[in-house]
């Protein structure tokens, strides 16, 4: 008899680490599954940025006049070349 119960204890002893072992790396995997599945939702979630209304003619041409001007005082100031001045100018009027 004690060897049969020896036998059982060790059974139980083998069934209950087996367990044991089982849930932990089964909560571990659940708990990676949830982070990707919360990644991929924060990720499908984002909105995507919007892009601002078409100027109108007026209000883009004053924005063109405004940065002119404010090219204009650069170059007063000595702060940019007389080819530099023309560069950014160029662009803005090409914009």
């Amino acid at each position: 008899m004690p060897g049969l119960l020896r036998g059982v204890a060790r059974t139980a002893v083998i069934a209950g680490t087996a367990t044991s072992v089982s849930n932990r790396v089964s909560r571990r995997q659940a708990g990676r599954w949830a982070r990707q599945d919360a990644a991929q939702t924060q990720a499908q979630t984002r909105p995507a940025p919007a892009e601002p209304p078409p100027l109108a003619p007026e209000d883009e041409m004053s924005n063109k006049i405004a940065q002119l001007k404010e090219l204009g005082d650069l170059k007063n100031q000595g702060l940019l070349s007389d080819s530099e001045f023309a560069a950014q100018k160029a662009r803005i009027l090409a914009s």
